[in-house]
């Protein structure tokens, strides 16, 4: 299956999380352990770049946090990124550098490469969002399928068990997802592809393609 690997998706020069990521053939592999990766990288982070705020949460010095924000352990703040107004990041979330994460967000169990945005209202759970990437306002990650089986990614007539029941959205870098846009469970963006807004999306689309309303998928090139 194509577009569907972390090196068909991520740079990884743009995350803390590379050394992690890269002993893995598939980005949902690397959920399970997103919050032991954390740990282990955290205690490793210098004091004179990160405050160690409570047990196993590192803020860089840089880094802009709301006093109505909540940030549960474990999580990491990468430098010059702001966790805005009463975000929620419930825990197991590695923010990289120059990030967004905005007014009434949620994260849970994410890795955020470098310079994401999720900017307003969005849920991401489960999921990893590679360089550059950009939730749109309203948009989420649905994470859990509606008869709680595990997750299967599909591409065409081909699928791959993945033997794991939670799992969101695997963005690629520079991929640009509408307002109010649902990403179902398994979903699989390919590097810069662009999501119409509230389009209700699954399964894996190509890089470089646009999810036009209706489902329709088209070649950038075309």
């Amino acid at each position: 299956m194509k577009n569907v690997k972390i090196t068909d998706l991520f740079d990884l020069s743009h995350t803390a999380a590379a050394d992690y990521l890269s002993s893995f053939t598939y980005p949902w592999e690397a959920l399970k352990g997103i919050s032991d990766m954390i740990i282990s990288l955290g205690n490793q982070l210098s004091p004179e770049e990160y405050d160690n705020t409570s047990e196993n949460v590192w803020i860089h010095k840089t880094a802009k946090v709301f006093p109505s924000a909540y940030l549960g352990a474990p999580c990491i703040i990468g430098a010059n990124s702001e966790v805005r107004h009463c975000a929620f990041i419930r825990g197991s979330a590695l923010v990289g550098s120059n990030c967004v994460v905005g007014n009434s967000v949620e994260l849970k169990n994410v890795i955020l490469f470098d310079n994401v945005q999720t900017p307003h209202y969005n849920y991401v759970g489960d999921s990893i969002l590679g360089y550059k990437s950009h939730m749109g306002a309203g948009s989420i990650t649905s994470n859990v399928k509606s008869d709680k089986t595990n997750v299967v990614i599909k591409s065409n007539d081909e699928q791959l068990e993945t033997g794991i029941k939670k799992i969101g959205a695997m963005l690629g870098d520079y991929v640009e997802v509408g307002c109010n846009s649902v990403l179902n469970p398994g979903t699989i963006i390919g590097r810069n592809s662009n999501i119409y807004p509230t389009s209700c999306v699954r399964g894996v689309i190509p890089e470089e393609s646009i999810f036009k309303t209706g489902g329709i998928i088209v070649q950038k090139n075309k």
